[in-house]
């Protein structure tokens, strides 16, 4: 495997952890939005990851794309607020099914692979320029 096969690899798995982070923080933002632009409440989304190889000649070295974004299909929130405008005969308020404890995990989890791909990237650049430095 050459080392331009690390700064691909590297470089998609920065660009899907990349689209994770920023679908994080949709779900994050919405997570208390009780309708949006289509009159319903917000549903959380999630990414979904495919292996994806760098060549025919070596199908078992990959790196990775976001194929599809597909919306979180649990059940929304109900809250008791017969107050609330939005409230069903009931005096229950849909909320988003977003777990914000969850969506910060994902962001966590998300991050430290941005960073872990980042951290390879500058290894491999730094292998690159010792190996550069042998003739000298």
């Amino acid at each position: 495997m050459s080392l331009s096969n690390v700064f691909g690899i590297a470089g998609s798995a920065l660009t899907a952890q990349s689209q994770r982070l920023n679908l994080v923080a949709s779900n994050i933002a919405n997570a208390e939005s009780a309708t949006s632009s289509t009159g319903e409440p917000y549903r959380g989304r999630h990414v979904v990851f495919t292996a994806i190889p760098v060549s025919a000649s070596q199908p078992q070295v990959a790196g990775v794309r976001v194929t599809s974004v597909v919306e979180d299909k649990t059940p929304f929130k109900l809250k008791f607020d017969p107050a609330n405008p939005l409230a069903d005969e009931r005096g229950y308020v849909k909320l988003p099914n977003v777990n914000p404890v969850e969506e910060m995990a994902d962001m966590i989890s998300a991050a430290r692979s941005y960073q872990t791909n980042v951290e390879m990237m500058n290894t491999a650049k730094s292998l690159l320029q010792k190996t550069l430095q042998l003739g000298q």
